[in-house]
């Protein structure tokens, strides 16, 4: 397993991921549930944290999460990766996009992503 921290840098405990999105912990809570986010327990005292990536500072006029994370975490959850799995693929650089899967996203590159992540079924 490689070194997660070193490959995400910022995390965000679900109170901060609330507070950068303007929105109750309950909701991001939901976000994980849902697979909006991927996130993992780590940390000195092990707490639930996403990474700080995965907000963007405008989608749809305020803070959001990258739109199309969902879809991509959804088709490696699917191909069976765990959630440590799917942080370290997203954040991994990709030869084929040219760069990481999340900044391809951030991009616009959904497309490709998916493309690139299909493969792994």
């Amino acid at each position: 397993m490689t070194d997660l921290d070193a490959l995400v840098g910022e995390w965000l405990t679900l109170p901060d991921l609330a507070e950068a999105l303007d929105i109750e912990v309950g909701k991001a809570r939901g976000l994980v549930r849902d697979q909006h986010v991927v996130g993992i327990k780590r940390g000195e005292r092990t707490t639930f944290q996403v990474p700080a990536k995965f907000v963007l500072p405008e989608v749809d006029g305020r803070p959001g999460v990258i739109p199309t994370l969902r879809g991509t975490v959804i088709v490696l959850s699917d191909a069976g990766f765990t959630e440590e799995e799917i942080l370290e693929w997203l954040f991994t650089p990709n030869d084929e996009l040219g760069e990481q899967p999340v900044d391809a996203l951030i991009n616009g590159k959904r497309a490709a992503v998916r493309r690139v992540a299909q493969t792994l079924l």
